[in-house]
């Protein structure tokens, strides 16, 4: 009895080792991130350290204590040891890229997870197709772990619902240099319709959209680092109209930079012949200011100066005549 005793004791000191020792060893990869759970309780930092959370001024007044989640410690990568009663939480905070019209839950939702709709302000159904870029927050890993049951979905869903909300609403901004612009616009700019104010401020959009989710750390865990919406669709049936508002505005633009341009000759034009004709008005007044300034100069020299001058010239006159008709006083 007592060797079988002693072959169980060491059976279990040995299953005990090699279960609860050797496999206690567990490694964190550099694209991730660890958290240690204690019974079931994540390891967390002090309080002082959870209250500096730059991504809470994101969020409305009322919704800073919802989403207040605590601060955990973040394993970092190498090869750690883990006790029987702990347990490790990996997550990769690799960059992912993923298609907006993505339904994680279903699939086959927005024809396939391929063109996302939405409503424009003039009531136009549209097709968006894009791409977001997406990745963990190393400092809210509480969030995405323990916060919500599935992080990213929830991210989807929020960018999506502010996505067709700013669509819903999107006034393109007014164009610099107002009534002055002289060159035709782009097909595809002309202001007014929803689409074509879209289509124009593609850019604009991605940049609010990634402004408008700046609070996406601190309600989820995750940072939404780009949105890419690269192409928006209308229906076929509208499709077609579009196109002709855009031809007929185009030639529109087209007659009004031809007028514009010939004004604005005309114009030039005009300033070359006032110049011109002052240039020649000029030139028959200096002579005569020349001639005003030489009288004055004689007479300043003399009361005899000026008749002297009016007898040379009309010896002068007298020479270039070839008959002369005199007035004799009797």
């Amino acid at each position: 009895m007592s060797a079988i005793a002693l072959g169980i004791i060491f059976g279990f000191l040995g299953w005990f080792f090699v279960r609860y020792v050797l496999f206690g060893f567990y490694t964190v990869d550099q694209n991730e991130r660890a958290v240690k759970t204690i019974f079931g309780r994540a390891e967390r930092l002090p309080l002082s350290a959870a209250t500096e959370d730059p991504f809470t001024e994101y969020l409305r007044p009322e919704e800073r204590d919802r989403y207040r989640y605590p601060q955990v410690r973040v394993i970092q990568p190498g090869v750690h040891f883990k006790w029987p009663w702990e347990r490790i939480h990996k997550v990769s905070i690799a960059t992912q890229t993923v298609n907006m019209a993505l339904d994680l839950e279903d699939p086959r939702a927005n024809r396939g997870g391929t063109v996302l709709e939405a409503v424009t302000k003039d009531q136009l159904n549209v097709g968006l197709k894009g791409q977001i870029r997406y990745r963990v927050s190393e400092r809210h890993l509480y969030a995405y772990l323990f916060g919500v049951k599935n992080p990213v979905v929830h991210v989807m869903g929020y960018f999506v619902s502010i996505l067709r909300e700013r669509i819903a609403g999107f006034e393109a901004p007014p164009a610099p240099g107002g009534n002055g612009a002289s060159q035709p616009t782009d097909a595809s700019a002309v202001s007014g319709v929803s689409i074509n104010d879209l289509r124009k401020n593609l850019r604009d959009l991605n940049e609010l959209m990634d402004r408008e989710c700046l609070s996406s750390p601190a309600r989820y865990g995750v940072i939404l680092e780009a949105s890419l919406i690269t192409e928006i669709d209308a229906p076929p049936e509208v499709e077609s109209a579009m196109a002709a508002i855009n031809t007929a505005h185009n030639q529109v633009s087209s007659d009004i930079s031809l007028a514009q341009a010939a004004a604005d000759q005309k114009i030039v034009q005009s300033k070359r012949a006032v110049e011109i004709e002052t240039l020649k008005a000029q030139a028959e007044v200096e002579p005569l200011l020349a001639l005003a300034e030489q009288l004055h100069a004689l007479r300043a020299r003399g009361p005899n100066a000026i008749a002297a001058y009016l007898r040379n010239v009309r010896l002068g006159l007298f020479r270039q005549a070839e008959r002369v008709i005199m007035e004799v006083e009797r």
